[in-house]
């Protein structure tokens, strides 16, 4: 049976959470570990209807979002709303194991899906795209998902539409870019924790940016929070795996320090037992709150058996710094 849609694989940004607000550099990685596209209610498949129709009852409802834009002259793109609204009619829903407020790109991958079915025209995700290419699918994916947010950088959907990795070197500087295979350790790994409650983005978000305007916050975003993040982008690309987990250290303190908030509360422990042990780095997944957290270890043996002893278990995104690419 011919798909309706691509599949539109889960994201996660490595580097960048929060930062990125503030015009640092940022690293996001496609995660093929979850995955979403769009269907119809039972069209040969085996599917929660309760969810299905949960979908469909959201599909309709960001329509209107959709038709408002397109109808005062403001949509970025040429969205076929009237074929949108007929698929709705006809049960259409996201078909998705992404969970919802976990950091990594629900609605983004929902918003790719979207804009390859009903954007006429469209850039295409599946070449290698200019910087001009990006950027303009960067705006109009900010657009199109900040129905769910309330503001979006259009990073997610953008890293689920073009499934390859990408490095910001700021908000109008985006391109590809690989991680050199075998200049890592081959036993670092990269992680996520799951924290057993989805978290929401808006509010956290509302708190950096309140934050920011106190200047001695603002001081330290600048002064330490930008340059360690950066740092830790370009040694990883670099392959410089000891400078790497030395500046992540320094950043998953800083975050612990600084953060707190994003940081669910039954997981300072663990993420303070990181800080002391080194066997493995902490940091937030998206905005936090809830969700994942995203943790890296140069010894993917010892953080797991330090972490299972502390009744937490890990979903391996890498099990090897080497297989990033």
């Amino acid at each position: 049976m011919k798909r309706l849609s691509r599949i539109f694989y889960a994201k996660i940004l490595l580097f960048g959470e929060y930062s990125i607000l503030c015009d640092s550099m940022g690293l996001t990685i496609p995660y093929t570990h979850f995955r979403g596209e769009l269907s119809f209610i039972n069209q040969d498949k085996y599917t929660d209807l309760d969810f299905a129709t949960s979908s469909n009852r959201m599909l309709k409802e960001y329509s209107v979002y959709i038709r408002e834009l397109k109808e005062n002259g403001t949509l970025k793109c040429d969205f076929n709303i009237d074929a949108f609204e007929e698929d709705i009619r006809h049960s259409l829903y996201f078909e998705s194991t992404i969970p919802q407020g976990y950091g990594i790109g629900s609605s983004g991958a929902l918003v790719a899906a979207l804009y390859e079915r009903y954007v006429m025209n469209g850039i295409s995700g599946t070449k290698r795209l200019s910087k001009s290419d990006i950027l303009t699918l960067k705006e109009i994916f900010a657009q199109l998902e900040s129905y769910f947010h309330g503001t979006s950088s259009g990073m997610d959907p953008l890293n689920c539409y073009v499934k390859h990795p990408l490095l910001i070197h700021n908000q109008r500087d985006i391109s590809m870019v690989g991680i050199p295979r075998n200049k890592h350790d081959k036993n670092g790994a990269i992680f996520l924790i799951n924290t057993g409650n989805p978290g929401k983005t808006g509010p956290l978000v509302n708190i950096f940016l309140d934050n920011c305007k106190i200047s001695d916050f603002m001081s330290l975003v600048k002064e330490q929070m930008i340059p360690m993040n950066d740092a830790c982008i370009k040694s990883l690309i670099k392959g410089e795996t000891k400078k790497f987990f030395e500046t992540l250290g320094s950043l998953s303190r800083f975050l612990y320090d600084n953060l707190s908030p994003m940081i669910p509360e039954a997981f300072k422990k663990i993420w303070h037992h990181g800080l002391e042990s080194h066997s493995y780095y902490l940091k937030l997944c998206g905005s936090g709150g809830g969700g994942f957290l995203l943790g890296f270890t140069s010894d993917f043996e010892k953080a797991k058996q330090e972490l299972h002893a502390q009744n937490v278990d890990i979903i391996p995104v890498y099990r090897s710094l080497s297989e990033l690419d």
